[in-house]
């Protein structure tokens, strides 16, 4: 499958892999967990599940959630027995993807967090 890897503070790639949990699991460093962030449901993100409890640093909002740690794109598609299996994204889904996840989450320097809440925003 050909898919988008996402890693903090670097530029998106593009990698093959096999369609194999385990191998899918290397990619996040741990177990997977899907997220649903398109309306057409042809692509969905997969990142480690535990990444708000293993210490992963913030990388990029994808939909409504702020994702720590590694993570890939990959197509999505209904099988004809109606259920969804993962494939390879499109040329043309390497490029939007490439281009909505070009630029990494920025903490914002120390002296100007309030409360003691980290602050993140999109450059």
């Amino acid at each position: 499958m050909k898919i988008l890897v996402v890693e903090p503070k670097k530029v998106p790639y593009e990698r093959e892999i096999s369609d194999d949990l385990h191998e899918m699991q290397e990619v996040v460093g741990g177990f997977i967990e899907p997220i649903y962030f398109e309306r057409k449901n042809d692509a969905l993100v997969f990142c480690n599940e535990e990444f708000l409890l293993n210490g992963s640093q913030p990388n990029r909002m994808v939909g409504d959630v702020l994702v720590h740690g590694t993570f890939f794109v990959v197509g999505n598609r209904e099988t004809e027995y109606g259920e969804e299996e993962s494939c390879s994204l499109t040329n043309e889904q390497i490029s939007q993807y490439t281009k909505e996840f070009a630029e990494p989450i920025q903490e914002m320097p120390h002296d100007q967090v309030q409360d003691g809440n980290m602050i993140f925003f999109m450059m």
